[in-house]
């Protein structure tokens, strides 16, 4: 058994606060991106709103002398430009003023979430920060590893600090193929809660691991189960955000106004569905391999493959409430709210087994803290 270094747990620790520090100011840049670009993309309505709806200066007919006056036609938002400055049709540029408080102020981000030409510096500037953090994050997960001469998941204060990593990673590793910046209030803000989580409630000191534990099927069972997490948790955000753009997108079909205009930067709530089912699909094939490695491990450590520990079966009822949800939208026609909710309650579920149940539940699993 390899000796501990407390030291390195130490730095361990100071990189987990750096890590949450940086974390927290990129979370502001990014609440500040979707507040701004709000107010931009409304002042960019109303200016082009105030110029469209500007007098045109109208030649006078030949004869009638040179200059320009404002004439009756223009004040009425009719186009004169055609031959002796007959009235031929509405203006184009009215029609835009006229929809310039209607339907572009309920436009959204592009569906198939693409990297737009628009410099937005508060979002480059978040992202930049996160992975700022994410580098500090991982020195704090290597030498805690280093400190426990493990590997870095083996209660609860390690699960939630790895876990948070993990989320955070795959999360930048998605942004380069998809512009999901919209979504770095909530998976940074996940990640936060997390850091803070682990630090004020679960602390450990590092240490070696129990018996059961001391297996490579470990490093299996709860790597796969926690990449699965991660994946959920860009799940859940894009679900509560479908809710949220369905909401306003009926809201403007009826009419109304838009009084969520940070959510023009987030795509329509079919695109959010379409990418959360993809993500939820790889989410639940990690998750049956989890399940799976999990009763193999349990046979060789206890001498059975399944004996409905606690943990076991919430590990179980969150395989089938995902399972549900990708059979229901494939086969069944559940899409649009009543899939994002099935998805919320899988997420919730995934919190509530590791939350809950690891703290308040007694069980085979209540000695690891996992």
């Amino acid at each position: 058994m390899p000796d501990l270094n407390e030291t390195m747990g130490a730095y361990s620790e100071l990189f987990m606060l750096l890590a949450a520090g940086t974390y927290t100011v990129a979370f502001i840049a990014f609440a500040w991106d979707l507040a701004r670009s709000s107010k931009a993309l409304r002042a960019v309505d109303l200016k082009a709103a105030a110029a469209s709806a500007a007098p045109t200066r109208i030649p006078v007919a030949a004869g009638a002398g040179a200059g320009a006056v404002d004439g009756p036609a223009d004040r009425a938002g009719i186009d004169v430009s055609g031959p002796a400055g007959r009235a031929e049709r509405p203006s184009s540029a009215t029609g835009r003023a006229s929809q310039a408080n209607g339907p572009a102020t309920g436009q959204t981000a592009d569906p198939g979430m693409r990297y737009g030409a628009e410099r937005r510096v508060p979002a480059r500037v978040a992202v930049a920060l996160t992975v700022l953090g994410a580098v500090i994050h991982a020195a704090g997960v290597i030498t805690r590893a280093l400190g426990a001469g493990r590997v870095p998941w083996g209660n609860m204060y390690e699960f939630l600090t790895t876990g948070a990593f993990v989320a955070v990673a795959v999360f930048l590793l998605v942004l380069i193929r998809r512009d999901l910046r919209f979504l770095g209030t909530f998976v940074i803000g996940l990640a936060i809660i997390m850091l803070v989580a682990a630090s004020v409630l679960y602390w450990t000191p590092v240490g070696h691991l129990v018996p059961a534990l001391q297996s490579y099927w470990l490093i299996i069972h709860v790597s796969i189960a926690v990449l699965s997490s991660a994946l959920f948790t860009l799940t859940f955000a894009m679900s509560a955000l479908q809710l949220v753009q369905t909401h306003r997108q009926k809201t403007l079909a009826a009419g109304g106004p838009d009084k969520l205009g940070f959510m023009r930067l987030v795509p329509n709530a079919l695109s959010l569905e379409n990418l959360s089912y993809r993500i939820n699909a790889i989410g639940f094939i990690g998750w049956t391999f989890t399940l799976m490695f999990g009763a193999i491990w349990a046979e060789k450590a206890w001498g059975r493959f399944w004996g409905w520990d606690t943990k076991e079966v919430w590990t179980f009822v969150i395989w089938v409430v995902y399972a549900g949800y990708l059979h229901a939208r494939a086969t069944r026609g559940w899409t649009g709210t009543r899939a994002a909710w099935l998805s919320i309650v899988g997420y919730l579920c995934v919190v509530f087994n590791f939350a809950i149940v690891n703290q308040f539940f007694s069980g085979l699993h209540s000695y690891s803290g996992l």
